[in-house]
């Protein structure tokens, strides 16, 4: 029996007609596996994954293969973005085994969840032969197996047994981390390393950095050459707004064209620091597009905001393909727009030879940079959006999750602040009070995923990641609108990530909390790989809100997670890019701002430019100790505790934050 009709998650749905007997996570499936002596296959991938889509085809809808994976295994299915705690386990395992790792991720587990073997992605009549040899090795080689489950248990479980640093100067690991920057840089086509290229935001976020704070040209350019060579390819979609995942070459062409939630969160943030600090009005338009993406097309009409968009749909002739859905012929550009196609056809670099399996991704490489788009463009532009609106989209999936909705929120917080822009307020205000409503319980505890369609719409605890990011991102939403109930909730969820992840013992914080389901080991969350570890976001979050509440305790969380991070950082700078804000934001200080009442000049004076090491408190007046003795139009500018004179004009003001602060 297929028992995924009634899955919370999309990807699990996407499933549930297929002839396998698939088992969602949890305690039946791995009684069923005690009962029947067979081994669990666990299968985790996501709905937006290419490959996880072949191999259901080739295998999970084959009659032949799930008659074996029913015979021989109890088959369990995980979508890795609802359970990231499941799938960090596992794919440890895979990655010690195999060393390489990715989706979709099979492994093969005893009915107590460990481990002893494992891989990716296999073909059907290769599955099938390893079906019969993991079988044959459960069977009658079972002492052997019992190696392998200990010496992977030991390493899914090696995050918790670091030990922190005795906690030092960052200085040395910041100069580490932009050295490592410099070196992976790409000078021909940005970005670092070679293919497949990823975006890479915190390298970048490093560069910008060290760029405002030194002026150097090197670390710029590494930002300006990256950012529109991205622009300018496939990656980005030149017709509908919003980035792919990551480019399959070095030049940013030919996409993988799954489109997520986080990659928007982060590309928008870099974009919008280096419009603030570079004044390009080309990463502006970006920045616009990113957004007018995701509340356009990625937004549930409550607020939230849904995960991802597929890489496959269907094409003219109804065939799933990759990337159906982005590219063009010369003939399909002649037939939207006629006498103008030639433009077009030349704007976007669309060829009778193509450059994707003989259709075109409109891309502007052969003018990197040039990416605004005058008159003419922008209105064959919006021909073509309202025409490809019309082909079969790819496969959404729907849900809502906590992290990479805080993380989505975090940025438009920023954006709306640093424009003014009011209909981005408006949705970040909005989304604010959807997370709050739908993903945090009557008892104040915070859940991970939400989707309409299932009952209840709520459903898994919430992990570290999830509420380092609600920390942030509803301190955020204080700095923008100045309302206290926000920093209330934040500091209401960062005693929750307090009580119920940190670790006394060895510091830091554990992805899964103290009273949620427990996993054959409770690991740590500290390489910032396509989103950032909860460890790096947690001190991110806690040093900023301890700033503005006073909350000395919380910053020393932060300071002791730096120093568990401190510990692991040196011996791969670049897989800690996220982290080193945080150390940065120590290193430099952080400068507290207090502005009483309304007062939108002084607000606009602040908001200029990107000051990573600001945090900002206004609005009514409230109890604390950055708001004793505060009066309304004036603004105060002060460095842990210690202020400056108040200052009573724009021009003093900016003066003053010049003076004090990183970037200012």
């Amino acid at each position: 029996m297929n028992r995924l009709a009634h899955a919370t998650s999309p990807y699990l749905r996407q499933h549930r007609d297929n002839p396998v007997n698939w088992w969602q996570w949890g305690a039946d499936a791995f009684a069923e596996a005690a009962a029947t002596d067979r081994p669990v296959l666990l299968s985790v991938g996501y709905s937006a994954c290419h490959w996880c889509h072949v191999m259901a085809h080739e295998s999970f809808e084959d009659p032949a293969t799930a008659e074996i994976m029913n015979r021989l295994f109890v088959n369990v299915k995980v979508d890795r973005e609802e359970r990231p705690d499941v799938d960090a386990i596992y794919m440890d395992a895979v990655q010690a085994l195999t060393g390489r790792g990715g989706w979709p991720l099979t492994v093969f587990c005893t009915p107590d969840g460990e481990p002893f073997f494992g891989g990716t992605y296999w073909p059907r009549e290769p599955f099938q032969r390893l079906l019969a040899a993991v079988d044959d090795a459960w069977r009658n080689k079972r002492g052997d197996l019992s190696q392998n489950v200990e010496a992977l248990v030991e390493v899914v479980s090696r995050t918790a047994r670091v030990e922190p640093s005795t906690g030092g100067d960052p200085a040395p690991l910041l100069r580490g981390a932009l050295e490592s920057v410099h070196r992976a840089f790409d000078p021909e086509w940005g970005g670092f390393g070679g293919a497949p290229k990823f975006p890479s935001t915190f390298a970048l976020d490093v560069a910008l950095r060290a760029h405002v704070e030194r002026g150097d040209g090197a670390t710029s350019e590494i930002v300006l050459t990256s950012l529109d060579a991205m622009a300018s390819g496939g990656m980005w979609d030149h017709i509908g707004g919003g980035f792919s995942r990551y480019s399959v070459d070095e030049r940013w062409l030919v996409p993988h064209f799954e489109k997520m939630l986080y990659d928007q969160a982060l590309l928008l943030r870099v974009y919008l620091h280096a419009w603030q600090v570079m004044g390009h009005r080309r990463h502006l338009g970006v920045v616009e597009e990113i957004i007018g993406y995701v509340l356009d097309e990625m937004t549930h009409p409550l607020g939230g905001f849904w995960s991802a968009e597929d890489a496959d749909s269907l094409d003219a002739h109804g065939h799933s393909e990759e990337g159906a859905f982005y590219t063009w012929t010369p003939a399909e550009i002649r037939a939207c727009l006629a006498g103008e196609a030639d433009r077009a056809l030349q704007w976007w670099d669309i060829t009778e030879i193509g450059n994707f399996e003989g259709r075109s991704i409109p891309n502007r490489l052969a003018t990197r940079g040039g990416v605004e788009r005058p008159d003419d463009i922008e209105l064959l532009r919006r021909r073509l959006h309202e025409v490809r609106a019309l082909r079969p989209r790819p496969g959404l999936d729907d849900k809502v999750l906590t992290e990479w909705n805080a993380m989505f929120l975090v940025s438009l917080c920023e954006a709306a602040a640093a424009t003014g822009s009011t209909r981005w307020r408006d949705a970040a205000v909005r989304n604010g009070e959807f997370l709050v409503a739908h993903l945090r319980g009557s008892d104040g505890r915070w859940f991970r995923s939400w989707q309409a369609e299932p009952t209840p719409t709520a459903s898994h605890s919430a992990l570290a990641h999830d509420l380092a990011h609600v920390v942030d991102a509803m301190t955020r939403l204080h700095e923008l609108t100045g309302e206290h109930r926000w920093l209330e909730i934040a500091v209401e969820t960062a005693d929750e990530l307090v009580e119920h992840h940190w670790d006394p013992e060895r510091l830091g914080f554990f992805t899964v909390a103290d009273d949620a389901e427990r996993l054959i080991a409770r690991q740590k969350d500290l390489m910032d790989n396509a989103t950032p570890s909860a460890n790096s976001a947690a001190a991110i979050a806690l040093l900023r809100i301890a700033a503005l509440t006073g909350r000395g305790d919380l910053r020393d969380r932060a300071l002791g997670t730096l120093r568990l991070l401190e510990a692991v950082v040196a011996s791969a700078p670049t897989a800690f890019g996220n982290a080193m804000a945080a150390f940065h934001m120590l290193a430099t200080g952080i400068i507290e701002v207090v502005v009483p009442g309304e007062n939108p000049p002084m607000l606009g004076e602040i908001r200029s430019r990107w000051r990573p090491n600001m945090v900002l408190t206004h609005g009514a007046a409230r109890t604390g100790p950055l708001w004793e003795g505060r009066e309304p139009g004036k603004a105060y500018v002060c460095r842990e505790g210690a202020c400056l004179l108040p200052a009573t004009d724009p021009a003093t003001l900016a003066d003053q934050l010049r003076q004090s602060c990183f970037g200012g």
